[in-house]
């Protein structure tokens, strides 16, 4: 199956990196929102993005200008009917996506892909709220976007091997590398990153070493490119713990259990980078460990 024309259903930070990957690569790409704010912020975010590539001379102000000019906004999930494969990139909240697509089963023709942008939630249950099960997949986009080169194309039990197949192409085509794995929690990366994570997060806890410590016996010792808690504060603690009780629900294995000191500092809102604070300090310059975690 050719794909020449994408709908993303959302334009938050994973849904506005697909859209932009999506026109880079020559595509016709319909995004749509619930809100105008919420496109106009997506949009200015893929603007800025394209901006800095030519103030760093990685493409001429004409190239961002046609990329830009392959996307159109909506607020009508009627509007992507047209295309040949349509992502959800919604909150991770299986009911919202429900209503996604139920919406979008109705409405796209009957050889129109459907895919969720997910790193935890189960294909095959999203698959089963749609009559096409076989025409169903699901990617998993790493942040951000536009330089991360990793997808997770995840097939169902019920997903044909024409639709994995073209997952695939599709991820090459937008120059992504992709592999596949099978519709279980965690996927491949974090089925192996995540209880990873939380065992540094013990180490803490236990007096094993410090957060700078830690940090940098994984970048040196390990040849990691950050250490386990700069990473936790980069992907997001109430993210980390949310998809570990995913995997703890799923696996029942200790190794999944979300640690006492994590859960803590979700609930006092210190959910890493974002919240600008969570092992590290953000407040400072350069960033500190966190005091009083302990």
């Amino acid at each position: 199956m050719k794909i020449e024309t994408v709908g993303v259903v959302g334009c938050g930070l994973m849904g506005s990196g697909i859209a932009q990957v999506a026109a880079q690569a020559g595509l016709e790409v319909v995004v749509r929102e619930v809100d105008q704010g919420f496109l106009d912020k997506g949009f200015g975010r893929i603007r800025k993005f394209l901006d800095g590539g030519v103030a760093k001379g990685k493409m001429t102000e004409a190239d961002a200008e046609t990329v830009f000019g392959r996307l159109r906004g909506t607020l009508s999930l009627e509007d992507l009917a047209a295309a040949d494969i349509v992502i959800e990139a919604v909150i991770e909240n299986l009911d919202a996506k429900r209503e996604v697509f139920e919406t979008l089963d109705r409405i796209c023709p009957e050889p129109t892909l459907l895919a969720s942008n997910t790193s935890s939630l189960s294909i095959t249950e999203m698959g089963a709220m749609t009559g096409r099960p076989d025409r169903f997949l699901g990617f998993h986009f790493f942040n951000p976007v536009p330089l991360m080169k990793l997808v997770e194309v995840v097939k169902t039990v019920r997903t044909s091997p024409a639709t994995a197949e073209t997952g695939m192409a599709f991820a090459r085509a937008l120059g992504k590398t992709p592999i596949l794995t099978r519709d279980t929690p965690g996927f491949v990366v974090n089925r192996l990153l995540i209880p990873f994570l939380l065992d540094a997060v013990r180490a803490l806890e236990n007096g094993v070493a410090g957060i700078e410590d830690i940090d940098l016996g994984m970048k040196l010792g390990t040849g990691h490119p950050m250490g386990p808690f700069t990473l936790l504060d980069f992907v997001g603690l109430d993210t980390t713990c949310y998809i570990a009780e995913i995997m703890f629900d799923e696996f029942k294995q200790p190794q999944y259990a979300a640690p006492t000191l994590l859960r803590r500092m979700v609930t006092a809102g210190y959910h890493g980078r974002k919240s600008g604070r969570g092992f590290y300090d953000y407040s400072q310059d350069p960033p500190r460990p966190t005091e009083g975690l302990l």
